[in-house]
């Protein structure tokens, strides 16, 4: 088997992805822009061939990259990146390229904040109601008939929470209105909700062959926007609603053989047209891995290696490599600032937290929606993980 790789160098988690191919016996042939020399040894080790590009932005580029492997190894079986911001590049390149997976076409349903609810409805899952950001006067109408203040207003298409802003009142309003849009907006009604998601990897007729459960704050948007601490958590277990809720929205999107990340509101205010507290409500899709090291969290608390389970779903359609028997638990996570002066050290946290499972610095790109520093521990106790986010989340002058 073939595999293009796109991008095995960032995020630097990512070459685990080629390893596990390499590992399952595929030919790796990665594509980045980073020049081989600098590339970290792990990657160097997890892939068979690379091909360093100017800039992964410029499609010829990368186009022609694809073109040498396809010469030099015959044809391309799958090319990925399984990342969000090159979602629509893998689809165009697996479309003139005849290769296995998502095309073009069907990208556009998942990557389009406006399409996706449509397969959402499919699946029976209610969404906002909302509408495409036009003119001061229209989008006001729309506010004051239908779904009133506070609305949030996001590019229809676009990574994570960047650029999207909750707008409170009508002289918030005009002051998006003249701040120079350059690309379509949607603006949608406002709901008050704790996020989770429902994560993992499907088979070719898009049923579930491994999934996990996260929580999240109620607002990322507003942790990007005011540079706010982060913390969440992959949950022990997946809750049956979640679970039924996820598996249908995959078979009305069609997706196969993916990586998935379906993001949800559960529901603590009741809201007219949606549903009652407790209630699920769909947010949005995201046809690629959680972000960040949300991967190697789900490793840690379900205790498997979701890497190898992509691996053997991509080249058996199938879990073959993985034990799936293992103890489980809560994974949590804590993003630190900078700006921000801590009590407690890493080593006074570490001394009484032993077991902490990751520490490190965040990259500048994903820092906004991530923190600066950043800690994962694993706890088999609700409670304990409380008491570990007290401690590692306390300013020097509580």
């Amino acid at each position: 088997m073939n595999f293009v790789f796109i991008s095995p160098a960032f995020p630097k988690n990512y070459y685990n992805f080629c390893d596990r191919l390499k590992r399952n016996g595929v030919n790796v042939l990665a594509i980045g822009d980073t020049p081989y020399n600098e590339l970290d040894k792990n990657v160097k080790d997890s892939i068979n061939e690379y091909y360093k590009v100017n800039s992964l932005e410029n499609y010829d580029e990368v186009y022609r990259a694809v073109a040498f492997f396809a010469f030099k190894y015959g044809k391309i079986d799958y090319l990925e990146s399984n990342n969000e911001y090159w979602l629509r590049q893998d689809a165009k390149l697996r479309t003139d390229f005849n290769i296995n997976g998502a095309k073009t076409s069907d990208v556009i349903s998942f990557t389009s904040k406006s399409d996706m609810k449509d397969f959402y409805i499919q699946a029976g899952v209610p969404v906002a109601r909302y509408k495409f950001v036009t003119t001061f006067e229209e989008d006001l109408k729309f506010i004051n008939e239908e779904v009133g203040f506070p609305v949030v207003v996001k590019p229809n298409v676009g990574v994570g929470a960047a650029a999207t802003y909750k707008i409170k009142n009508e002289e918030e309003l005009k002051k998006f209105h003249n701040s120079n849009i350059q690309v379509p907006y949607i603006m949608e009604e406002f709901i008050t909700g704790n996020i989770i998601s429902f994560d993992g990897v499907c088979d070719s007729n898009s049923n579930v062959v491994f999934c996990d459960n996260e929580i999240f704050p109620p607002s990322i948007m507003d942790i990007v926007n005011e540079n706010l601490e982060v913390s969440y958590y992959v949950n022990k277990i997946v809750p049956d609603d979640i679970r039924k809720i996820g598996q249908k929205v995959l078979k009305a999107f069609n997706i196969k053989s993916r990586y998935f990340h379906l993001e949800f509101f559960r529901l603590t205010k009741a809201k007219k047209g949606l549903g009652k507290i407790g209630d699920i409500v769909a947010l949005e899709v995201n046809m690629r891995p959680p972000g960040g090291f949300t991967p190697d969290m789900i490793n840690f608390g379900q205790s498997v290696d979701t890497y190898q389970i992509w691996a053997d779903v991509m080249c058996y359609d199938k879990i073959v490599n993985v034990k799936m028997d293992h103890p489980k638990y809560f994974c949590f996570y804590y993003g630190r600032r900078d700006r921000c002066n801590y009590k407690y050290s890493y080593e006074q946290i570490k001394e009484k937290y032993p077991f902490i499972q990751m520490h490190d610095r965040m990259s500048d790109i994903l820092s906004g929606a991530m923190g600066n520093e950043f800690y994962i521990a694993r706890f088999e106790f609700f409670e304990d993980m409380e008491k570990f986010k007290e401690m590692v989340s306390m300013k020097a002058d509580e």
